[in-house]
């Protein structure tokens, strides 16, 4: 095995996704209403760029498709917007952090992993910025220079649950699907990846399974059985 791919929210950092987006939709929605964009139409829209982000078909990026669809709605100048929301990631998303449980055992696992000689990868569902995710992974206790590659909507034309979000990133790594394991914890979005022949451990400390789905098939169990099963992979070197 070449390389292990980690999900980031409610994986690497713990969390109840439903109570984070409330909070994240809540504090964008008081800078859109602070800032004259009204907070319903910037919450509107958000929630309308996930949605053609997660269709995105790989001709343009995840940040063209957002940007084509906010630019409609809002039109103006651009960079006048993305300042908006970066200034947004910098300064009020930290207020979000509340609604997530940083563990020490994130960091545990990549190091275990740097040490064994593998090439690790944030293969968070691209819908956010590099600077969003740089600051949950901050929340996280990760530092960026550890990954190989860390998946924004600024890198990528696909987003989970496509198989294709997968294919890029190994061509972007330069590996085989049968060299990888993916570690996650929304069986739709993250067990998806053993179609293309990936190994698959599955986090259940967060779980999400919307379909009921069986995934007794993969090896699985909370972060620290997660810790426990990286630390028994071979060395590479």
């Amino acid at each position: 095995m070449k390389a292990v791919l980690f999900d980031l929210d409610g994986t690497l950092l713990p969390m109840d996704q439903e109570v984070f987006v409330k909070r994240y939709l809540h504090e964008i929605g008081a800078k859109g209403a602070a800032l004259g964009y009204g907070a319903q139409e910037l919450v509107q829209i958000v929630l309308q760029g996930f949605e053609v982000m997660v269709a995105n078909d790989g001709t343009t990026t995840n940040e063209e498709r957002f940007w084509e669809l906010f630019m409609d709605t809002f039109g103006g100048e651009r960079q006048k917007h993305v300042t908006v929301f970066e200034e947004f990631y910098n300064n009020e998303f930290h207020r979000v952090a509340g609604g997530t449980s940083p563990t020490p055992l994130a960091n545990e696992a990549i190091q275990v992993l740097k040490e064994k000689g593998y090439d690790v990868v944030l293969a968070t569902n691209p819908v956010f910025p590099r600077v969003a995710t740089m600051q949950r992974m901050r929340w996280a206790g990760l530092n960026p220079q550890d990954f190989t590659l860390i998946t924004t909507y600024e890198n990528s034309t696909f987003a989970k649950p496509s198989l294709d979000y997968y294919r890029e990133i190994l061509s972007q790594i330069g590996a085989k699907a049968e060299e990888c394991l993916m570690v996650g914890n929304d069986v739709q979005e993250d067990a998806v990846a053993a179609r293309l022949g990936m190994k698959v451990f599955m986090v259940t400390d967060d779980l999400i399974n919307t379909r009921g789905e069986d995934f007794s098939d993969h090896p699985h169990g909370d972060r620290q059985a997660m810790v426990d099963y990286l630390r028994k992979l071979p060395t590479r070197r």
